[in-house]
């Protein structure tokens, strides 16, 4: 095996953190709403059914990885995704288990 062509190790436990961090349904929804527009933690709070106190600490994971950039407005701060990247990741999901396309 040429492993020079391989990530390094201790990169794919970055990379295996930061999976774990958007393995979660209300994480991949905010992503996916995210993808689309930027939106405030009650907006994502109350499309998820949960708490704004829940979202903002799932906000926090997610901004922690990398993934989300927090812009103030006035009184509210607004999320806007961070990393390209996911949106060929959610791409994937949404071809896997949506059956959908784009």
């Amino acid at each position: 095996m040429r492993s020079s062509s391989l990530i390094e190790l201790d990169r794919l436990a970055q990379a295996a953190e930061c999976l774990k961090v958007l393995a979660h349904p209300h994480r991949l929804r905010m992503v996916e709403m995210l993808l689309k527009d930027r939106y405030t933690v009650g907006e994502l709070a109350e499309a998820c059914g949960i708490p704004s106190n829940i979202a903002s600490g799932h906000l926090r994971l997610m901004q922690r990885c990398g993934f989300l950039a927090a812009e103030r407005e006035g009184r509210n701060v607004y999320y806007t995704i961070l990393e390209p990247c996911l949106a060929k990741f959610f791409a994937c999901i949404r071809e896997r288990f949506a059956g959908l396309r784009g």
